[in-house]
């Protein structure tokens, strides 16, 4: 992924900031003799700091990539929009479209759990986080309505090594020019465009 110095994060908060408020990406593992990437969209939890839980069922193909290679990337985007090239000059001709996103890349290596204790210890972390109203019964390895579906499924502790993070919104153009735009996001009204607005103006008030 190609960040330029200007859609780069300021700091380490910015992008953590971000991701804790998304769980939901892209898990990517290395094909298994030579065969393409495989990339499972997938909820999970990140908890602020080195690592990300999650479980996925047995069956998955996954888990051969994983055994082959533990190195993993999860990639989580959000807060898109395409900005249309008659915005971003006064000649119609001119102008080059764009796309404005934000995105966190991490890669990590990857634990495959199996023990039925530990599986049940990411369950509740992740019921915990996505059902936090509660309804979920008692998650254990040995009782509750779940426990006898915990062999169906294997979980995995992701360790994260590298974060690249990217904020693309026309930071290196002039505050002015960036206002303009985000006046024509909120106008527009698009799926996303709201979420786009939001981040471009977070990140020209940290100029």
């Amino acid at each position: 992924m190609l960040i330029h110095p200007w859609d780069a994060a300021r700091d380490e908060h910015e992008w953590r900031n971000w991701l804790v408020t998304h769980d939901f990406g892209q898990l990517a593992a290395n094909g298994v003799n030579g065969g393409p990437p495989m990339v499972v969209p997938t909820h999970f939890v990140f908890d602020g700091d080195r690592e990300i839980m999650l479980h996925l069922a047995r069956p998955n193909p996954i888990w051969a990539a994983l055994e082959a290679n533990p190195a993993v990337v999860v990639s989580v985007h959000d807060d898109y929009a395409f900005i249309p090239g008659t915005w971003r000059s006064d000649s119609p001709d001119e102008g080059v479209p764009t796309s404005y996103y934000a995105t966190v890349q991490l890669t990590c290596r990857a634990e495959i759990v199996d023990d039925k204790e530990a599986k049940a210890e990411i369950l509740r972390r992740q019921l915990a986080h996505h059902q936090p109203e509660g309804g979920h019964g008692v998650m254990a390895a040995g009782e509750g309505p779940y426990h006898r579906m915990l062999p169906g499924i294997r979980g995995l502790r992701l360790e994260v090594a590298e974060v690249r993070a990217k904020f693309k919104y026309d930071d290196k153009k002039p505050a002015e020019f960036q206002e303009q735009v985000a006046a024509r996001l909120a106008e527009r009204g698009l799926p996303g465009d709201a979420g786009a607005r939001a981040q471009q103006l977070r990140r020209l008030g940290l100029r």
